[in-house]
């Protein structure tokens, strides 16, 4: 038993009256001992679902992630870039009721030479919806053996890479067997949205379920010094754009006071239809996935065009929306992500 760890517990899970947030410096101390196993287990589980309960401050998340950046894997900037390196903040225990989306977003975007990074784990609680190494396995593509050099090298040949938590961040990997045994999602599970394992400039677009945890993840972003986010109400918490409903957006900004203001994205005004797209079962998504990506109509189209038009739009390469928009019809009607992926496939290979 850690006695140091003891007195951390005491103070977030002393109930509803009378516990007391961490410090930055104690959230930071907090996570290191939980993934270097210097906590015991019954610690673990007892500071986790004391944060569930007390929910977790920003200045705490911050205090945490210092922990991951420390003890995480991390690519090195890769040059000649013109654009900051994407990183997608998406919950690690997938999805269950509607299509994902952004493995097709993070084609097109490097299809336009923007960089970008996604992270994630194998099916896991308490969701234990799809998670996206398997789509991406679907694809033709295994990312979970990659080492640290051969993630590194296909950022900087294809500008787009993955880390698997069990190969690249194994000490956070092992915390995810307490998600089962607490039958709740910790406050890990919004680490895991806001974790930026990159050394260069970088643009975090990250999805939320609740307005609580915008403004957590705000807090925490803002004290790490995060100037550029996009934080997206999406589809079961990721950082898919809404068809069915608007969708609620929250971007960093220089001029407003706050140094942040929020969107709306309304799907009608640009001709689509207002219908997202069920995850029905897998064998069908995976036949409409890959008619998206050979050029051919599919059900996910619509979603495509809007997410692939809006992170463009985001992230500096179209003007406006609507001219984002656009380009992604144009990349669509063409082999151009069919051709991404191939060349994904190649570099792997070697």
């Amino acid at each position: 038993m850690s006695a140091e760890f003891r007195e951390l517990l005491k103070k977030v899970g002393s109930g509803a009256h009378t516990h007391k947030d961490l410090t930055r410096e104690e959230a930071h101390q907090a996570a290191t001992m939980m993934l270097t196993g210097v906590a015991t287990p019954a610690q673990i589980g007892a500071f986790l679902i004391a944060q569930r309960i007390k929910r977790p401050t920003g200045i705490e998340l911050a205090g945490m992630l210092d922990a991951y950046s420390e003890l995480g894997a991390t690519l090195d900037t890769i040059p000649n870039t013109s654009y900051p390196l994407t990183i997608l903040g998406i919950p690690y225990d997938g999805r269950s009721r509607t299509a994902p989306i952004s493995p097709i977003t993070a084609l097109i975007l490097a299809c336009h030479n923007i960089p970008v990074l996604m992270h994630g784990g194998k099916t896991m609680p308490t969701k234990y919806g799809l998670p996206l190494i398997e789509i991406w396995q679907n694809l033709g593509i295994d990312l979970s053996q990659l080492t640290i050099e051969k993630a590194q090298n296909l950022l900087a040949k294809t500008n787009f890479s993955f880390l698997y938590l069990p190969q690249h961040f194994p000490l956070a990997n092992k915390l995810v067997q307490y998600r089962e045994e607490i039958g709740k999602r910790p406050p890990l599970a919004t680490l895991e949205l806001i974790w930026q394992p990159y050394t260069g400039n970088s643009h975090l677009i990250a999805g939320f379920v609740h307005p609580p945890t915008e403004k957590m993840i705000r807090e925490a972003l803002h004290l790490r010094g995060v100037k550029q986010f996009t934080l997206i109400k999406g589809l079961e918490g990721s950082p898919d754009l809404k068809l069915a409903q608007t969708t609620i957006v929250c971007i960093n900004s220089s001029d407003k006071e706050e140094g942040y203001e929020y969107l709306k994205i309304h799907p009608e005004e640009f001709g689509l239809t207002r219908h997202d797209i069920e995850l029905k079962d897998y064998d069908s998504y995976y036949q409409e996935l890959h008619k998206l990506v050979q050029g051919q109509q599919s059900t996910l189209l619509e979603s495509a065009i809007l997410n692939g038009g809006f992170y463009l739009w985001r992230c500096g390469y179209s003007p406006s929306l609507k001219e984002g928009i656009n380009n992604v019809k144009d990349l669509l009607k063409t082999d151009k992500l069919l051709t991404k992926l191939e060349e994904i496939k190649a570099v792997l290979s070697n």
